[in-house]
């Protein structure tokens, strides 16, 4: 699945953020909006990664939908 994609199904996506990453509120997922770098930049301060860190995660969990 490509970025386009997400942003295109974002309310789909939303629910697997939530199961992958938890501590992420519905507030914040909401505000990334399909934005890849917010939702790199919530991730990265909720959970304490460097951005690298961070956007590894969420390029490995899109490969994985």
């Amino acid at each position: 699945m490509n970025w386009d994609q997400i942003q295109g199904n974002w309310t789909q996506f939303k629910g697997k953020l939530r199961e992958q990453y938890g501590e992420l509120t519905d507030d914040e997922i909401e505000e990334a909006k399909g934005d890849r770098e917010q939702l790199i930049g919530k991730i990265q301060a909720k959970y304490g990664k460097s951005k690298e860190e961070a956007k590894k995660e969420v390029d490995n969990f899109v490969d994985s939908i």
